[in-house]
């Protein structure tokens, strides 16, 4: 599966033009809504909660067309509750997300 770092900040252009304060904004959002629902991932006290976690990150990957996440957050869906190897590709990928 391939990762395009560039793929958040394309999105966020696409949904709001060249405003560079706009954009920067709605980034923010985005990694906290991320790092949020990976915070609810860690914490998952039943399955319920470690699969509304991870279908609430699938939905807001999808929602900027980020397809590596969004397929990450779908395979936790599937996975048992604090599977650490499933966390650490989501941490490693909201990470990029940061950095790109």
């Amino acid at each position: 599966m391939s990762y395009d770092p560039g793929a958040l900040n394309a999105a966020l252009a696409a949904a709001v033009g060249e405003d560079i304060a706009l954009i920067a904004d709605l980034r923010i959002a985005f990694m906290e809504s991320a790092e949020r629902q990976l915070d609810l991932l860690r914490k998952a006290q039943s399955d319920s909660s470690w699969e509304l976690a991870s279908w609430r990150l699938k939905g807001l990957a999808a929602s900027f067309g980020l397809t590596h996440l969004m397929a990450l957050a779908d395979e936790a869906a599937d996975c048992a509750r604090g599977d650490p190897r499933i966390l650490r590709q989501l941490r490693m990928a909201i990470d990029r997300l940061q950095q790109g």
